[in-house]
């Protein structure tokens, strides 16, 4: 038998009414690596100089000698789904994986403020640019990606419209900020209590009153000009922010940007029930842009 994994996905996903073809899913989905004593798979812990703190982070470092791609994870408010199965999957396609947490989030020091975010993302990636760094932990740096979940996919959106080299970018169930900028005061303030733990912030009003103050300037439709030639693929879900996805992709297009994809799935804000969907059609946008 030449291929037993690949037959049992198949009865699995034909067991289940699979919404996705099992000859779809990448083998980093469901093989691991084979075994490389010299170069194992490692993870290990970061701490990124950002706005004048170390935020943490962590890496999942690919098997194999390297430089490998590598692809930048940004989580969303406060970042509960951080999409550790993306990035182990990620990991297994032979890429490494880098996570982070935002400055006043989930332990990484300072105050916690959203427009420090797209901040802390491109100091991530300098900090992967940075040749020491890159040497120690195998960072092709002329393959790098970013992808986003939620508040995620929005700083993927804003630092990403601000980092032309990168190969390209994935937003997943995002939330454009200028949009919630522009909610009534009431609704606002309660999305942030509801979003804040693990937070260091003074409250929700905060929170809220800095989102409307830059509502203009923080909306990712701006962006459309600087995204329109980089590849993008947007996923949208059944959470209510599916209109902002639609936005940006019609303002790229518009634009004159053709390198954007788009998909709605029917699930929840967090890909609950469709966690090997999502890594499956990540992975297959990024091959080709992060291949040799």
């Amino acid at each position: 038998m030449r291929n037993p994994g690949r037959l049992m996905v198949a009865c699995l996903m034909l067991g289940a009414g699979g919404q996705a073809q099992a000859a779809d899913l990448p083998p980093a989905i469901y093989t691991d690596p084979p075994a490389d004593a010299a170069h194992p798979a490692r993870m290990e812990v970061l701490h990124i100089l950002s706005g004048g703190v170390a935020i943490n982070g962590v890496a999942y470092l690919a098997a194999g000698a390297g430089p490998h791609p590598t692809v930048v994870v940004c989580h969303g408010l406060p970042g509960n789904e951080k999409n550790l199965d993306l990035a182990q999957a990620l990991r297994r396609q032979g890429w490494n994986a880098i996570t982070f947490n935002y400055r006043g989030s989930w332990g990484s020091p300072g105050q916690f403020r959203f427009g420090q975010n797209p901040q802390d993302a491109r100091a991530a990636l300098a900090f992967l640019r940075d040749p020491a760094n890159a040497t120690r932990l195998g960072v092709d740096t002329a393959r790098m990606a970013m992808v986003g979940h939620s508040m995620g996919g929005w700083v993927t959106a804003m630092a990403g419209s601000e980092e032309p080299a990168l190969r390209g970018l994935v937003m997943i169930s995002a939330a454009d900020f200028g949009m919630i900028g522009t909610m009534p005061d009431a609704d606002r303030i309660k999305l942030m209590d509801e979003n804040r733990e693990t937070l260091a912030v003074a409250g929700p009003g905060e929170m809220a009153a800095e989102v409307a103050a830059h509502a203009a300037t923080w909306d990712y439709v701006t962006r459309a000009e600087a995204l329109k030639q980089t590849p993008l693929l947007v996923l949208t879900s059944d959470d209510g922010l599916a209109t902002h996805g639609d936005v940006l992709v019609a303002a790229v297009r518009k634009a004159g940007g053709d390198k954007v994809q788009a998909a709605h799935v029917a699930t929840d804000h967090s890909w609950s029930d469709r966690r090997i969907e999502l890594e499956a059609r990540v992975i297959h946008f990024l091959e080709p842009l992060l291949a040799r």
